[in-house]
């Protein structure tokens, strides 16, 4: 009996073990492919400086548009990204799209989603002040809720994002009355761009110039947009 609580136990340390490697080899996956990559060279930026953009008011997930709502807000994003010449690097539908787009932007990559995610939660857990007070529920509830794979990334999200990344996120939305959002950090000025497009609170991809967009395989998982 000795034998086999031994055994049990070493093999939950050894699981444990190879899943704290786990992390920090993605951690340092995520920081060769940050410094690599960088360095944008705002050809979207210049392709969208004249747009105005509207205030950014953080904001947690409340409404989810109806089904017509949505498909109309679809053709009217699909519009935009075809007159600014501008391509969707099209991530999974899976909960973690917001995440992902943000990945894209930051590494080449959406599959660095869960580490940008831990990042942006620790950054809401460490800088309570700056966040609490957009969230109309028990704080810790929120971020740990949010910590969980598959729940919607918000515009809350989006803000710790900016201020944990020292990046200004510019949005190409599909809302009726803007279709330019800027999300810049609060305490410091931007050290780079991040840019995606937001079907209005069903999906985020991420974008670039035409002539820039990158060649990616296709993702594994079945994306929202097609």
């Amino acid at each position: 009996m000795m034998d086999r609580t031994q055994n049990v136990a070493s093999f939950s340390t050894s699981t444990s073990q190879s899943s704290q490697q786990n992390i920090e080899d993605d951690r340092m996956i995520a920081i060769v492919l940050s410094e690599e990559f960088g360095q944008q060279d705002g050809a979207v930026a210049k392709r969208l400086s004249h747009l105005p953009s509207i205030p950014h008011v953080p904001k947690i997930n409340s409404y989810i548009p109806n089904l017509s709502d949505a498909s109309l807000d679809h053709q009217r994003l699909l519009q935009r990204l075809h007159v600014y010449g501008l391509y969707e690097v099209k991530v999974s539908g899976d909960g973690n799209c917001q995440f992902r787009a943000l990945s894209d932007q930051m590494y080449k990559s959406p599959e660095h989603h869960k580490y940008v995610r831990k990042e942006i939660v620790k950054q809401l857990k460490d800088f309570r002040s700056l966040y609490e007070g957009y969230v109309p529920m028990k704080y810790k509830t929120y971020y740990k809720k949010m910590a969980k794979s598959g729940e919607w990334g918000d515009h809350l999200t989006l803000q710790a994002a900016a201020d944990k990344f020292a990046a200004k996120i510019c949005l190409l939305t599909s809302f009726r009355d803007t279709c330019f959002v800027e999300i810049v950090p609060q305490h410091q000025a931007p050290q780079r761009e991040f840019w995606l497009s937001f079907w209005s609170e069903v999906h985020y991809n991420s974008i670039y110039e035409m002539r820039d967009a990158p060649i990616r395989h296709k993702p594994r998982r079945k994306h929202w947009l097609f």
